[in-house]
């Protein structure tokens, strides 16, 4: 190209504006797969808000290695906990449509084009989709949901079982301004749950029945790593969500109460004190969740630390 050349201009995507909302602490091994799926939507008009939550490894230099500028780079002030930080990335953000991808995970190349037409009821204020879990330990995967996923106003079916993947998540931009309060910045592991509950009392949730996106699970998922603190996140939720009218009369209450329990049960479990959660096992109405702590309680102690770790 000449100096005088010009590059050519870049088409306008008229089409609304998705901020991708990607928060990192230490993330570098899996990052460069997680941008690039975004850099590979069929649907162009996007944004990638990167929050640094102070990063020590090479994400910094992986992210403003990218020369689109799609891409925003910023460094966090202070370290938080992760639901805290997604509220600073979303300050940044100035799309129409919030939409989540942790460093570890990556989307399918239609995943945006797919959902953003979900929208077109004015009702929807957020959408979620199935995706394909990957154990790298295992070399396996399977997709998540087996059956169809609830569409609609699924307050009940949310509390009686937690189903939208934060990697599928699409939230319309109105929707999350309609709320009380944002993401709750106590929260690093159910700030998900408390969020998608909250947007469910007033709007409704659409669907892609098919996988769209993948989730790599490599044994240090925040999930995984925090058992005691999703425990007490819950125990907190749970004393604000039972204030709420529509939420503590919903049919999935009693589940999500049963959920806790058995969570504290298999913590104590965990941890050594056997005759703690058996007392708590004795609360439990019979079903899935005790069975799975009656075989626990009868797991030997050196498969149950494989189990911790």
């Amino acid at each position: 190209m000449t100096a005088s050349a010009k590059a050519p201009a870049m088409e306008i995507d008229s089409r609304p504006l998705v901020s991708v909302i990607m928060n990192c602490f230490n993330g570098e091994k899996y990052l460069r797969e997680a941008i690039d799926s975004v850099l590979a939507q069929s649907y162009g008009n996007w944004e990638i808000v990167f929050w640094d939550n102070q990063s020590t490894d090479a994400s910094a230099q992986i992210v403003q290695s990218y020369a689109d500028p799609r891409i925003k780079y910023f460094y966090a002030p202070v370290h938080t906990w992760l639901y805290e930080a997604r509220n600073y990335a979303i300050e940044k953000a100035s799309g129409d449509f919030f939409a989540f991808l942790d460093v570890d995970d990556w989307w399918l190349p239609d995943k945006l084009e797919r959902q953003v037409p979900l929208f077109a009821d004015a009702k929807v204020g957020m959408a979620c989709a199935n995706y394909w879990a990957i154990s790298e330990k295992k070399n396996k995967r399977w997709v998540m949901a087996t059956r169809p996923i609830p569409t609609g106003w699924v307050l009940d079916d949310l509390l009686q079982h937690y189903f939208p993947g934060l990697l599928t998540l699409v939230v319309r931009r109105a929707a999350f301004e309609s709320l009380s309060h944002p993401c709750d910045p106590r929260f690093h592991i159910i700030g998900d749950l408390d969020l998608v509950v909250r947007l469910s009392i007033n709007w409704k949730l659409d669907a892609i029945q098919e996988p769209i996106a993948c989730y790599r699970l490599h044994g240090s998922n925040e999930t995984a790593k925090h058992t005691r603190r999703h425990v007490t996140e819950l125990e907190a939720w749970m004393a604000d969500m039972g204030k709420i009218d529509a939420v503590r009369r919903s049919a999935g209450w009693r589940d999500v109460n049963t959920k806790y329990v058995y969570l504290r049960a298999l913590d104590q479990v965990l941890s050594g004190h056997r005759g703690q959660g058996r007392q708590l096992l004795r609360g439990l109405p019979w079903g899935r969740l005790k069975l799975r702590l009656l075989l626990v309680l009868f797991l030997p102690l050196r498969v149950l630390q494989r189990v911790k770790n």
